[in-house]
């Protein structure tokens, strides 16, 4: 059993396969679409749907969507995430409330509606919680109930980042901060609100890459229990 977890994968030519990553992470490979053409892409889809995998593709542009969904019958496109699924098997839902996907401003939801089509494609429902950022604080608190009754948060936010740390401040949950290349100047693409995140006084809080929805939506996934 421990060698077959380690096998197989399968060299396509563009891309070697990782087919039991599912056996080992409970997810499969999952594919980035940005800087690889649109034949490649259909190859690799075609590889992991021939495996019986399900299908997540993630920073894909509107033309390259386009194309791929007249390749391959089934797969939906969420233009605002830049994200792209095909579900051979329903993901099992997970025995957990949702998760709490909050963001700063309007400009941050590409970066939350990746995350919240992430946890959706590994069986979690999202809360959205959208434009609820420090400079209207108001906005968060009339939220509050579907913030405390969430299993986890990841939170969103640009300019100075100061969103995860008031989260932080109001709920025991595990959060997964997410600093995005949202601001003027010296927001400095996202880097100020990255440094503010890493240092911020609520304690425990995981803070990923940069517009990474993405990566904070399977952060959550390692930490929430799963189907049985």
């Amino acid at each position: 059993m421990e060698e077959l977890r380690a096998l197989p994968y399968r060299d396509i030519g563009v891309a070697t396969i990782d087919h039991h990553r599912s056996l080992r992470l409970g997810v499969p490979e999952v594919i980035f679409g940005e800087g690889k053409t649109t034949d490649e892409l259909c190859s690799i889809t075609d590889e992991m749907v021939e495996g019986g995998h399900n299908l997540l593709i993630t920073r894909l542009s509107s033309d390259k969507a386009q194309k791929l969904m007249a390749h391959r019958s089934g797969l939906r496109y969420a233009e605002r995430a830049r994200l792209a699924r095909l579900d051979l098997t329903p993901p099992p839902s997970r025995p957990c409330a949702p998760v709490a996907v909050l963001c700063a401003g309007t400009s941050d939801i590409g970066v939350a509606e990746e995350a919240a089509e992430t946890l959706s494609a590994v069986g979690l429902q999202a809360a959205r919680i959208y434009d609820v950022g420090v400079a209207g604080i108001h906005r968060l608190f009339g939220r509050s109930d579907e913030l405390t009754s969430a299993s986890a948060a990841i939170v969103i936010a640009g300019m100075e980042g100061a969103l995860p740390s008031v989260v932080g401040g109001l709920i025991g949950q595990p959060i997964v901060a997410v600093p995005t290349s949202v601001g003027y100047g010296t927001a400095l693409g996202g880097f100020t609100a990255l440094m503010s995140m890493l240092t911020s006084c609520a304690t425990g809080v995981t803070v990923v890459n940069i517009d990474n929805g993405f990566g904070a939506a399977m952060a959550i996934h390692r930490m929430l229990p799963r189907a049985e």
